[in-house]
């Protein structure tokens, strides 16, 4: 998992995280070009092109409801449980699933402003994202978020098949406000949120979500 600290506003248009990755491809498209390589060239840059283009971190605009509770990532609804069970939380909760494809923005957003009482890191597997039991086997990290009513909630990144890595960039005890940013998953992956039992849930599976804007639910 990468610690790499994030900042609250972009500096680029493209993740942190994935600067790295976009000069490196820079770099090994231009070799190719200079040393007469042009069909490995041309083919270098085009997945330049979609490197670029996957870590992209566009601004969003976040809704000023004070009870709204948004979305954690773009992508699609996929799951919507009103009495779930899960290892973060005492007793029966409500569980949103967001899978994200690898055409997604993959940056992820802190849903609810509060303070962070744990982070929990899990090594697991890595099936297909898109599988409830992905929830328990694949490797993932947990935020555990209080908000200032003394609500708690649960933003878990689940990494998938083709992602191997997750990006975690907040720590215990920091206060954290809704639409941060605050990390991402590379390559395809999943978002679980759990939920108190008095939060009202208003998506269903199969609605499209944008990290920051889309509204989930309120805040009971």
């Amino acid at each position: 998992m990468d610690n790499s600290k994030w900042p609250a506003k972009a500096v680029l248009p493209i993740a942190m995280p994935g600067v790295k990755y976009v000069i490196a491809a820079i770099f090994v498209t231009g070799m190719l070009f200079y040393f007469g390589y042009l069909k490995m060239g041309g083919l270098a840059l085009l997945i330049t092109f979609f490197i670029t283009w996957f870590f992209r971190d566009p601004e969003r605009r976040v809704p000023e409801g004070r009870d709204f509770l948004v979305s954690p990532a773009d992508g699609k609804v996929i799951v919507v449980a009103h009495n779930a069970q899960c290892e973060y939380m005492d007793g029966p909760c409500q569980k949103v699933s967001i899978f994200m494809n690898v055409f997604n923005v993959h940056v992820n957003r802190i849903p609810f402003s509060g303070m962070i009482e744990k982070v929990q890191y899990h090594p697991g597997t890595f099936i297909n994202a898109s599988f409830d039991k992905a929830s328990v086997h694949n490797e993932r990290n947990a935020l555990v978020i209080r908000t200032d009513n003394g609500s708690r909630y649960v933003c878990v990144q689940i990494a998938g098949f083709i992602a191997r890595r997750i990006v975690n960039c907040v720590k215990i005890r920091e206060h954290v406000h809704k639409g941060d940013r605050y990390g991402m998953i590379q390559f395809g992956s999943r978002l679980d949120l759990y939920l108190p039992m008095g939060f009202e849930i208003l998506v269903s599976p199969g609605d499209k979500t944008s990290a920051g804007s889309s509204v989930i639910g309120r805040m009971c």
